[in-house]
């Protein structure tokens, strides 16, 4: 076809075009017109700007990379359903997303524990790496499609501390009969040494401890518990919490509305909830610095859990897994999934990580890192 019979065919199907109607619109952009509007529960307060902040960073993006034609409504703990109650809402249908902890909900499945956190298991990084490119979110994905959920990491806060305590732990004796706010699987660990457990909700924690209802709480790091003000009631600031290592927030999603979502939605939703995912982890690393050098300063006494009581929580973590294992399929097969990778990143960890992490405390210790001048 020559130059001039191609420009003549091409005007010809312009002005038929232009003097028919508008040429429809690809099936993929139709789909992706359709307007979505949820709703979402979080587990926390609005004060807690990083944790519950995770839920309006997913909106924020989802509303500007559609023109907000995908929109989420954020409502905080005890807006909708309590705390403890946003995954069940989702599963129900009450809201079409939440953004919670799985490992609130092990007490309905002890199973929902393993795509949070489980004690002694993973650090943040690890567990991304588990997530992301070793089949964390599919195998947790299978778990989940059980009560009408699918779920994506929505946050990680990194290793948290041990807790609030208003009387110093030095050994298992200590921890006997001690009422310890502790959320999910973690307290069927500490049961073991002795604690009687509490799990409540983090905006409850405060008038608990304020009373003493509760001896002792943990809840996140520096930058969250200043905001709670626990420093206040029981001064003994006690680390690690070593049954959340990398603990995972999620942003569980009600199947149903989940399967009503284009293609393009599912991968853009996908793709807002792993930014989440990091920016909570390296916003809490920024933060909780700072936050610790305040705590100290206003009077919170820093103390490491000895190593009796961390041999025998190791220990009674141990037991607890071999009998999940035997109850709990899903368990069992997440547990060893799990078991499987973390062997390999604590081998791997031995060397130039921990060496150059090691290495550099150690020139902060000696003051080696102060400004030269």
């Amino acid at each position: 076809m020559d130059r001039r019979s191609f420009l003549t065919r091409a005007s010809v199907g312009g002005a038929a075009a232009a003097a028919g109607s508008v040429l429809a619109a690809p099936a993929i952009a139709q789909e992706a017109a359709d307007k979505v509007t949820w709703r979402l529960a979080s587990s926390f307060p609005k004060s807690l700007d990083t944790i519950f902040g995770g839920a309006d960073e997913l909106s924020q993006r989802l509303a500007e990379a559609t023109d907000g034609r995908f929109t989420i409504q954020v409502f905080s703990a005890g807006e909708i359903v309590p705390a403890l109650d946003a995954i069940n809402a989702t599963t129900e249908g009450t809201v079409e997303c939440s953004h919670s902890v799985g490992y609130y909900n092990w007490g309905k499945d002890p199973a929902f524990a393993c795509g949070a956190d489980l004690p002694f298991t993973f650090s943040a990084r690890s567990k991304a790496a588990y997530n992301y490119h070793g089949g964390g979110i599919e195998i947790y994905n299978e778990f989940l499609k059980e009560y009408n959920l699918v779920g994506y990491p929505g946050g990680n806060t990194g290793t948290q501390m041990g807790g609030w305590y208003r009387k110093e732990v030095n050994t298992l004796d200590d921890m006997k009969g001690l009422k310890l706010r502790i959320a999910g699987l973690a307290g069927r660990v500490m049961e073991r040494l002795g604690v009687v457990p509490q799990q409540i909700g983090g905006g409850d924690i405060y008038p608990a401890l304020e009373r003493g209802t509760i001896d002792a709480a943990e809840f996140v790091g520096p930058y969250d518990d200043a905001k709670l003000g626990f420093q206040k009631v029981a001064p003994y600031y006690y680390y690690p919490g070593f049954w959340e290592g990398g603990p995972t927030v999620h942003f569980f999603v009600n199947q149903d509305a989940w399967n009503a979502l284009s293609d393009a939605d599912k991968s853009l939703f996908r793709t807002a909830s792993q930014a989440v995912d990091q920016n909570m982890l390296a916003e809490y690393d920024m933060k909780n610095p700072t936050a610790l050098k305040e705590l100290v300063g206003s009077g919170a006494q820093l103390r490491s859990f000895s190593e009796e009581i961390l041999n025998a929580a190791y220990a009674a973590s141990q037991e607890v897994y071999a009998e999940l294992s035997e109850e709990n399929a899903a368990f069992k097969k997440m547990y060893e999934a799990m078991q499987a990778y973390r062997d390999d990143w604590y081998l791997y960890q031995q060397t130039a990580e921990y060496t150059f992490d090691t290495f550099m405390m150690i020139k902060q210790r000696n003051g080696d890192l102060a400004p030269q001048g």
